[in-house]
């Protein structure tokens, strides 16, 4: 199991110090949509200066018509990142589609899927996809194992169930992860280290738990002690 740390602070240059507080640290880095789209590619450079050993998973949910998310995955490979994400919910056509125009790069990014964001509980998950989390997660996860993706995005509750209908060799990485139980925030199915781990969890995305305390290092490395 691998820790990803969520760049999600207001601006670029509190991002930039909790890079550099934590650059000693194997650790993958998460860029999503505020930071990218305020900070662009520089953003992504200024990184990589600091922590030349991090990893970047840019966190942008690609989702649109099945010709125009290929465009903009083709586009994300100029950006030298190693992993990114799509929805699930655009459908097999579009992540098809997406797979296929990848596969003349000799080396590309992990491409996950997007299955059930972490922000829904069961009512709002159903009022919006007309089923409950659970299975309706799985057969997202499915169809992006059947497409041709490496893994999804999930809940750590929805991870083991995954990779018995997929592979083990299939990626779940799960954010709304408090390592230590943590205040849950605005995120609905939250879950532990322990319960990651359990779950078969390849990646446990941390943001808050983090970029919140007073020594982010001392609990990254605390993190990395309990993988």
């Amino acid at each position: 199991m691998e820790l990803c740390v969520a760049l999600d602070l207001p601006t670029k240059e509190e991002n930039l110090v909790l890079v550099k507080k934590i650059k000693a640290y194997p650790v993958w880095l998460k860029v999503g949509f505020r930071s990218f789209i305020r900070d662009g590619r520089e953003f992504l450079d200024e990184i990589r200066s600091i922590h030349p050993e991090a990893k970047i998973f840019l966190d942008l949910k690609l989702y649109d018509i099945p010709n125009t998310m290929a465009d903009a995955a083709e586009s994300i490979m100029s950006l030298g990142i190693d992993m990114f994400n799509v929805h699930a919910s655009a459908g097999t056509k579009a992540m098809k589609t997406v797979m296929e125009r990848l596969k003349s790069y000799d080396k590309r990014p992990l491409v996950l899927a997007v299955t059930a964001l972490t922000s829904f509980d069961e009512k709002s998950f159903r009022a919006v996809y007309g089923e409950n989390i659970a299975p309706k997660a799985d057969q997202f996860a499915k169809d992006a194992y059947d497409s041709g993706l490496d893994g999804v995005v999930c809940s750590a509750f929805e991870s083991a169930s995954i990779k018995n209908i997929t592979a083990d060799t299939f990626v779940t990485l799960t954010p709304g992860i408090r390592p230590f139980g943590e205040d849950a925030g605005d995120q609905q199915r939250v879950a532990t280290i322990e319960v990651a781990r359990d779950a078969k969890v390849d990646f446990i995305v941390v943001g808050r738990p983090i970029y919140k305390a007073e020594d982010p290092a001392g609990v990254v490395e605390k993190i990395l002690a309990n993988l």
